[in-house]
């Protein structure tokens, strides 16, 4: 049976069709817990960012991971130690950012 190569055409863009989805929803997540890390942390977005990025790579853990670890502590109150410990000494590094409107402590 001849083929002009259109099923394989359909079939490569359909994967690709699902690793586009697959990250539009890990983008969503990262964008979550760098949100929790902004409100909990007083630190601002590229900072929180970075926290993230330090957290997985002080961690050997995927950015994407820990991301969704932080989500869940937001929603459980449980985080893992080592995550925990990662989190609050990059939160420490990162240093709290002043927030506007509020004067500077003494």
């Amino acid at each position: 049976m001849p083929t002009d190569g259109g099923s394989e055409r359909i079939f490569e863009l359909q994967e690709e069709i699902q690793q586009l989805k697959e990250a539009v929803v890990s983008h969503a997540v990262v964008d979550q817990a760098i949100g929790m890390v902004v409100a909990l942390g007083r630190v601002s977005p590229d900072q929180g960012w970075a926290v993230l990025k330090d957290v997985s790579q002080h961690t050997n853990i995927k950015l994407r991971s820990v991301a969704d670890l932080i989500l869940v502590w937001g929603r459980t109150g449980m985080m893992p130690q080592e995550i925990r410990a990662a989190l609050e000494d990059a939160l420490d590094r990162a240093g709290p950012a002043q927030i506007p409107g509020t004067p500077p402590e003494a």
